[in-house]
């Protein structure tokens, strides 16, 4: 499936714990979605999918959220693109 990421963002917090945020559209999809990323040492994530603004289609955000279940590469692309962004 298609995507296109909008904005990422990543920090450590003060226990070197991971949180990030990608804003992303899926081809096909009215909505733009945001995932909350976090990892207690970078390589486990778990995350948390919303809407990124208003609420859209919720069979849309099904097939979405399945699609970061089933697809490794679209996941591991959005856990790039916000570790990405950390300052080195």
């Amino acid at each position: 499936m298609d995507f296109q990421i909008v904005k990422a963002d990543m920090k450590q917090d003060e226990d070197k714990h991971y949180l990030g945020h990608v804003t992303f559209t899926l081809s096909g999809h009215k909505a733009e979605y945001e995932i909350t990323l976090f990892s207690k040492k970078g390589k486990e994530w778990d995350y948390s999918l919303n809407f990124a603004g208003e609420s859209g289609n919720e069979e849309e955000f099904l097939k979405a959220d399945e699609q970061l279940e089933e697809n490794d590469d679209l996941f591991d692309a959005l856990v790039d693109a916000a570790l990405e962004t950390m300052e080195q």
